[in-house]
């Protein structure tokens, strides 16, 4: 076999595979030898079909798909010894490729068309400025998080009026129209019933200022508007809420008002652990705080891999082989049209460019994604999970336990190294370029991801 290498241009080349003879010609008998020991038709033994026969049958087959593998093979050989940097995959030559005759030829020739990426200088350094955005917790959004620490561990307590805020817990009795107890009705003990949730106005006026041992009588379909809703308070199946109708007796056992969690000791630790270090509100206030703003970085670290993204593909001017990519395109996603291939071919290219970029400034400064990086992030996301749900003392073992789940999904681990390699790229962007920083609000920077 031999490959040579025509350059059109710097990005374009073809590329001529020619193939002989005594390439092929042993592997193709030992395939068609292998056929014939496995052969089985009728009026032979196993194994006893004459070998004219078998290279009829199977011969050309055998004969194209041996070629193939070895065309194949030395297509990827050529490409890594000769260092090409190429985009998609080689083409066939439309114009120059000959007819292939299965049947007399022995010798074969393959013409392809590569397109090569070509070589580009990424300059990091301090001439290079780009914004950096730092956001900034302010009082509202301490004060809406130490609320909801507060609310999450609250708890209801006993009073003795009712207000419009409260729940009610009593007993339901059916009535007949009379105000007399339905014989055989419905009845239901211990309900808990939440007075603000009420739509009628009239039903939700009669609770208020009631005590324990008091008795409303209302119509609960009236009182919510929500035969499904009713149904589950009554403890009843749909069948028989889509039939209820008429007054129920309810009976107040207690009136139940929730009231969150004091700012103290016991709130402390219970958010931040034992160990925390924490004793009163201003420490609470300020670890709030920081960790709202750390929780921002991630979201400064994006906006900045944004406008790096948009710097350096504006910034970093080269040529790529345009009408190469296109039919390269069009080949591998056959159910594209030429009109989607168009439309979408600009956003194409800049996805290319920046991942062309990207794999420059990984070679330049040798960057890796090891197995220990790619399991720190799984274990930050699964942390970042927890806080969501206001846990933020998660043991390590338990975070240890949560990545190792994540990455035994396969898809999972691939998003991981992918996400790693990209903050290792923008990390580095940043540490190398002058940042121009800018203290803005939560509200500002989501005004600014909107553009």
């Amino acid at each position: 076999m031999n490959i040579t290498r025509e350059n059109i241009d710097h990005l374009n080349a073809i590329l001529t595979v020619s193939i002989e003879k005594n390439d092929y010609e042993t592997t193709v008998a030992d395939v068609l030898k292998n056929y014939r020991k496995k052969a089985n038709m009728p009026g032979f033994r196993p194994g006893m079909v004459p070998a004219g026969l078998i290279k009829k049958m199977y011969g050309k087959a055998a004969l194209a798909e041996e070629v193939n593998k070895i065309l194949t093979k030395g297509l990827n050989e050529y490409i890594q010894s000769e260092n090409l940097n190429i985009l998609g995959e080689p083409l066939p030559n439309e114009e120059k490729q000959p007819l292939i005759d299965w049947d007399t030829q022995t010798d074969y020739t393959f013409v392809y068309d590569i397109g090569m990426a070509p070589e580009i200088q990424v300059t990091l350094d301090e001439q290079t400025t780009l914004p950096y955005y730092n956001i900034v917790a302010n009082d509202n959004m301490v004060n809406k998080q130490l609320d909801a620490y507060a609310g999450r561990l609250g708890e209801n307590k006993v009073v003795e009026f009712v207000e419009d805020k409260d729940t009610v817990r009593g007993d339901f009795v059916q009535l007949n129209e009379d105000g007399t107890e339905l014989e055989g009705g419905i009845s239901a003990e211990k309900v808990i019933i939440a007075v603000d949730l009420m739509k009628d106005e009239e039903v939700k006026a009669s609770f208020q200022s009631k005590k324990a041992g008091d008795v409303i009588v209302f119509d609960p379909l009236k009182a919510y508007d929500n035969k499904h809703e009713v149904g589950h308070m009554l403890n009843i199946s749909h069948e028989e809420a889509e039939n209820i109708s008429g007054d129920f007796r309810f009976t107040i056992i207690e009136v139940l008002r929730f009231e969150k969690a004091e700012l103290n000791q016991e709130l402390f630790s219970k958010i931040y652990g034992e160990d925390s270090g924490i004793t009163n509100e201003e420490e609470f206030r300020a670890r709030i705080k920081s960790e709202l703003e750390e929780n921002f970085v991630y979201s400064s670290d994006y906006k900045f891999a944004i406008d790096s993204h948009a710097a350096l593909v504006k910034d970093i001017q080269f040529d790529l082989p345009e009408a190469f990519l296109k039919r390269w395109i069009k080949v591998t996603n056959d159910k594209m049209t030429e009109e989607q291939i168009d439309a979408d071919f600009d956003s194409f290219m800049l996805d290319l460019k920046w991942q062309l970029i990207k794999d420059r400034i990984i070679r330049d400064n040798e960057l890796k994604v090891t197995e220990e990086d790619v399991r720190s992030l799984a274990k930050v996301m699964a942390l970042n999970q927890f806080r969501q749900y206001g846990l933020n003392n998660v043991s390590d073992d338990h975070l240890e336990n949560y990545a190792n789940h994540m990455l035994k999904n396969e898809e999972e681990r691939r998003k991981l190294v992918s996400k790693r390699q990209e903050d290792v790229i923008i990390a580095t962007i940043k540490d190398k370029v002058t940042l121009d920083l800018k203290e803005t609000t939560f509200e500002e920077f989501n005004k600014m991801l909107e553009k």
